[in-house]
């Protein structure tokens, strides 16, 4: 399974061609499926609010003598 093998994507790229392993781009525009309008998405809830988060500050240890 490597360059040699035609079967592959690795091996239809080391022999230059195209294939069901590597298939090559369309070059003209295929017949588009009419577009589907999706459904309305529902009213976002109301953001609550939070309480604020309170700080701790450490008090600083008694100078040593």
């Amino acid at each position: 399974m490597g360059k040699g093998d035609k079967k592959t994507p690795k091996g239809k790229r080391f022999a230059g061609s195209y294939g069901n392993a590597r298939p090559h781009k369309a070059t003209t525009k295929a017949v588009a499926a009419p577009k589907v309008a999706k459904p309305a998405k529902p009213a976002a809830k109301p953001a609550v609010a939070k309480a604020p988060v309170k700080t701790v500050v450490k008090k600083a240890a008694p100078a040593a003598k």
